[in-house]
């Protein structure tokens, strides 16, 4: 099972953007792989607005992706891709991980 990291945006509509990457990470297990995305998780139970405790969540995904074999980076229809998935993308091309880009359209309410 290779094991996906999921690069999307977070800062903004953090709500919104969590919701979507549930859905990311739900279409990722279905292709029998394992999704990993450290927005979700450490957004339990750190403060994303909090800037120790943001530098701490960047450090720790990080970390998550070195171990990880594919970058999967998500952006609206306009391809934006935010500071921290620019990071991201720069870490996977230093350690040569295979880089996915997926054009998603924004998520109405209806389809949350």
């Amino acid at each position: 099972m290779k094991k996906i990291f999921i690069s999307s945006p977070l800062r903004g509509d953090i709500e919104g953007n969590i919701q979507k990457v549930k859905k990311y990470c739900a279409d990722v297990i279905r292709t029998k792989h394992l999704p990993i995305a450290p927005h979700l998780y450490f957004t339990q139970f750190l403060a994303d607005n909090n800037k120790k405790e943001r530098q701490l969540g960047i450090r720790g995904s990080l970390e998550l992706l070195k171990l990880c074999d594919e970058l999967h980076v998500y952006t609206n229809t306009n391809g934006i891709i935010t500071e921290g998935m620019r990071r991201e993308v720069r870490l996977a091309e230093k350690l040569g991980k295979k880089i996915v880009y997926r054009k998603i359209p924004f998520l109405t309410r209806r389809q949350k």
